[in-house]
C-alpha cells in the first residue's frame, strides 16, 4: 500500500502560482510513476501531468504546457507541482496518484490516490 497526501492548495489571483506538494508513505517510492489531476466542479477529472520513477520521462496535458512544471524527490518521497500564470479554469481540486512502473496519463492506470487539494483561482 502506498498513502499519498496533498498539500498546496489554496485561493491565488489570476497569473498568480502555487505549488502543490505530494507525500507518500508506504512501499517504496522510487518504483512508482507519478500523476496529478484534477477535477473542476461538473466535470469528469482530467489528466494534468506525470513522471516516471526516475524523473526521466515527464508528460503534460497541452492546457498546461509552458505554465506547470511535474518535480519529483525520491529521497524525500514527494512529488510537486508548480503552477504559475494560473488562470480560473484551472480551478479545481487536484490529485495526486502513484502507479509502480511505467508512466501513463490515464486514470484508471493509477492504483493509488490522494484525498485531493482545492486550488481556486480568482479572474
Amino acid at each position: 500500500q502506498v498513502q499519498l497526501v496533498e498539500s498546496g492548495g489554496g485561493l491565488v489571483q489570476a497569473g498568480g502560482s502555487l505549488r502543490l506538494s505530494c507525500a507518500a508513505s508506504g512501499r517504496t517510492f522510487s518504483n512508482y510513476a507519478m500523476a496529478w489531476f484534477r477535477q473542476a466542479p461538473g466535470k469528469e477529472r482530467e489528466f494534468v501531468a506525470a513522471i516516471s520513477w526516475g524523473g526521466g520521462s515527464i508528460h503534460y496535458a497541452d492546457f498546461v504546457k509552458g505554465r506547470f512544471t511535474i518535480s519529483r524527490d525520491n529521497a524525500k518521497n514527494t512529488v510537486s507541482l508548480q503552477m504559475n500564470s494560473l488562470k480560473p479554469e484551472d480551478t479545481a481540486v487536484y490529485y495526486c496518484a502513484g502507479r509502480p512502473g511505467s508512466v501513463y496519463g490515464e486514470e484508471f492506470m493509477y492504483d493509488y490516490w490522494g484525498q485531493g487539494t482545492q486550488v481556486t483561482v480568482s479572474s
